[in-house]
C-alpha cells in the first residue's frame, strides 16, 4: 500500500496537532459538573490495562466513560467524510469506530459498564446521567494484598 501523508497541507497539520487527546473542553465540563456533585473519578485511565483509555473511569463502580468527538468517533449528527486525502481519512474514522466497538465489547465481557457521549450533548445532562449511574452501582471492594 503506498504511503498517504496524514496531513494535506502545513493548515490541516497545524489543526490536527491542535487536537488534544486528553482533557478537550467538552470532556472538562463534564468532569468539571461531575467533580461538583462528588463522586471521585480517573482521568485519562486505562481500565483493561493497555493502549484503549476511557476519559473518566470510576474505578470501584467498574464504569468507564468516554466523550467521544464528533469527527473522530463518527457521530450519525455530525461527522463528515474529508474530500482531501480521502483515501487516508475514510479507512482511519471507520477504524476508529470499529475500535470504539471494540473497546465497549471487551470492557462490557469484563463486566465493565461502559457509558458514551458525544461532545456536542449538553455536560450538565451528561453529568447528572454518569452521576445517576454511578450512584446506582454498588462499590466493590478492593482486593486483599
Amino acid at each position: 500500500m503506498p504511503y498517504t501523508p496524514w496531513a494535506s497541507s502545513e493548515a490541516a497539520r497545524g489543526v490536527m496537532r491542535a487536537n488534544k487527546r486528553r482533557d478537550p473542553s467538552p470532556e472538562l465540563a463534564v468532569r468539571r459538573r461531575l467533580h461538583s456533585a462528588g463522586p471521585r473519578y480517573r482521568v485519562d485511565f486505562s481500565p483493561l490495562g493497555g493502549r484503549r483509555r476511557a476519559d473518566i473511569v470510576f474505578t470501584r463502580r467498574r464504569i468507564a466513560v468516554f466523550i467521544d468527538g464528533c469527527f473522530w468517533h463518527g457521530c450519525p449528527m455530525h461527522a463528515t467524510q474529508p474530500k482531501t486525502n480521502a483515501s487516508y481519512w475514510g479507512p482511519k474514522l471507520a477504524r476508529n469506530i470499529e475500535r470504539d466497538r471494540e473497546t465497549t465489547a471487551q470492557l462490557e465481557s469484563s463486566g465493565w459498564v461502559v457509558l458514551r457521549y458525544w461532545e456536542h450533548e449538553n455536560p450538565e445532562a451528561v453529568a447528572a446521567a454518569i452521576d445517576a449511574v454511578v450512584r446506582g452501582m454498588p462499590r466493590r471492594k478492593r482486593p486483599a494484598l
